[in-house]
């Protein structure tokens, strides 16, 4: 526990990295408030990167993070275990000088015409105090409709993508927050109520598990009409139904409604599930 100045309160400030595709927690870990995104990062990270080389050598390794990460330790992590990497940086005044030629071409595109919608992509080597060496960081200057000021985004990335390829794979990170949200609306990840740290950290990763064996749940057995909604949405739906059990010599009945409007939507979520052929080892 410790007082989080981001949020103006006392809490913790969890370590949390999401599978990109699938949506499911990889791995989580609660810290105190008082500490910053990447510390400890590459101990976090470490297990997870040799899991997969290990188990997964063919598969290759992407990593999103946001600004709160460009933390020379972790860059070099990546590099090393050939990891590709795109990381948000701040918008701090040097990368503004650098990115000053795409600022003139982009001020060239809207000299005529200021309100509409203007875009520029450009890239640079940058190399930030704390890095041993220059990095490639990958620029994007966006002038919204109506608006007289651009917005810049930077990122650092080891790739050798476009720009515009770097900032499309970059902006599905936005999908990590509505993962979150999940996790905390749906799942509880907020419930800390204990005085003691390793209590909650327990608590903390039972609810990660049942987030995990949900998103399970929806990605095999749901149908896909169901796939996209909230778990809220589908509790409402699948789970909170009323039956009335019923018990036989032999058997135990659940009666449910007979013009329940997500009837077909149950039974075929229940033909998957005994459908499922799991591998016990």
């Amino acid at each position: 526990m410790g007082f989080n100045y981001h949020y103006g309160e006392k809490g913790y400030h969890p370590q949390l990295c999401y599978d990109g595709l699938t949506g499911d927690l990889l791995k989580a870990e609660l810290r105190k408030g008082t500490d910053h995104c990447c510390k400890g990062i590459t101990r976090f990270m470490q297990p997870l990167l040799d899991e997969y080389q290990n188990k997964y050598p063919d598969i290759k390794i992407y990593l999103r993070a946001d600004s709160g990460y460009p933390a020379p330790e972790l860059l070099l992590q990546c590099e090393t275990n050939g990891v590709s990497y795109v990381i948000k940086l701040k918008n701090y005044k040097t990368l503004q000088r650098l990115a000053s030629d795409l600022i003139d071409e982009l001020n060239d595109k809207t000299k005529d015409n200021i309100v509409d919608y203007a875009v520029v992509y450009g890239e640079f080597e940058y190399q930030a105090n704390s890095w041993e060496f220059p990095r490639r960081v990958v620029c994007k200057l966006e002038k919204p409709y109506g608006q007289m000021f651009p917005i810049i985004t930077c990122i650092v990335t080891n790739m050798d993508l476009s720009p515009e390829e770097i900032v499309k794979l970059y902006r599905n990170r936005g999908l990590m927050e509505n993962f979150i949200k999940e996790g905390k609306n749906g799942f509880d990840f907020g419930a800390v109520s204990s005085q003691s740290e390793i209590v909650n950290s327990n608590r903390f990763q039972i609810h990660v598990l049942a987030y995990n064996l949900f998103n399970f749940f929806r990605r095999f057995v749901l149908p896909e009409s169901m796939r996209d909604k909230l778990v809220d949405t589908i509790r409402m739906k699948l789970i909170k139904i009323a039956a009335r059990i019923v018990h036989s010599g032999r058997y135990i009945y659940f009666k449910l409604c007979s013009s329940c409007p997500y009837k077909d939507i149950f039974y075929n979520t229940l033909n998957n599930i005994w459908g499922l052929q799991p591998l016990l080892e």
